[in-house]
């Protein structure tokens, strides 16, 4: 007889130093309204060095980029395990999409489709403009259908074939979540009801997009963040 599965909700989050701060307030923000217990992984360059490196690509603007797909690896492959980008605030019980998993799918995510309204974003980097363009920033996965995402084939394949998915066997195991678990600031208008705010053009910790949608709300978990009494 298998064991229960764990009640423990795993979180990896993708670590940049250029945005540092941005890790630790979305911590925060999943802690405040989280109904269950989470485990937070960063996935840190810093800390694969032993087992995966990766050229750094003219196209990617964050660390994690191609490293976010070495989750189901770090997970074991094994339940299911959330993704997300680090520039992100969370705006309700993360739990709520963990309760969308199905079964039926190897990888659920926001489908998306927009062209991006700027040339460049943060710190200057090139806004790419590809098919299913920020799909991959939040992913719930389920870990024992994606074993093809072994650390040698996230360091070989190209950008497109990772994040438009083509390391699965089928379009069809990909399924759709609620675009209210990753709104797209600057690109979507403003809505109260957005669970997840993603700061994909720049987060307010940017002096650039410091008056940008949620961006009072993500200050004001940042001064909970910081917090000593």
């Amino acid at each position: 007889m298998s064991p229960p599965p764990s009640p423990v909700l795993d979180i990896y989050i993708g670590y940049d130093r250029q945005e540092v701060v941005a890790y630790h307030v979305l911590c925060q923000s999943i802690l405040e309204s989280a109904s269950r217990p989470v485990r937070f992984t960063p996935v840190n360059l810093a800390n694969l060095k032993a087992r995966w490196a990766r050229d750094a690509s003219p196209q990617q603007s964050t660390e994690f980029s191609f490293s976010r797909f070495l989750t189901p690896w770090l997970s074991g492959y094994s339940g299911w395990s959330l993704f997300m980008d680090c520039d992100m605030l969370v705006r309700g019980d993360i739990a709520d999409l963990f309760n969308l998993a199905d079964e039926r799918f190897a990888v659920m995510c926001c489908q998306h489709d927009y062209v991006p309204r700027d040339e460049t974003k943060f710190l200057n980097h090139a806004q790419a403009r590809y098919a299913k363009k920020n799909w991959s920033s939040v992913m719930l996965l389920n870990n024992a259908r994606c074993r093809a995402l072994t650390p040698e084939y996230v360091r070989s394949a190209s950008g497109l074939d990772l994040h438009q998915f083509r390391w699965l066997s089928s379009g069809d195991d990909v399924g759709a979540l609620p675009l209210e678990w990753n709104w797209l600031v600057g690109e979507y208008d403003y809505d109260a009801g957005a669970r997840i705010a993603h700061f994909t053009r720049g987060g307010p910790y940017f002096e650039a997009y410091a008056h940008c949608d949620y961006a009072d709300e993500w200050r004001g978990t940042l001064q909970r963040t910081l917090h000593a009494d």
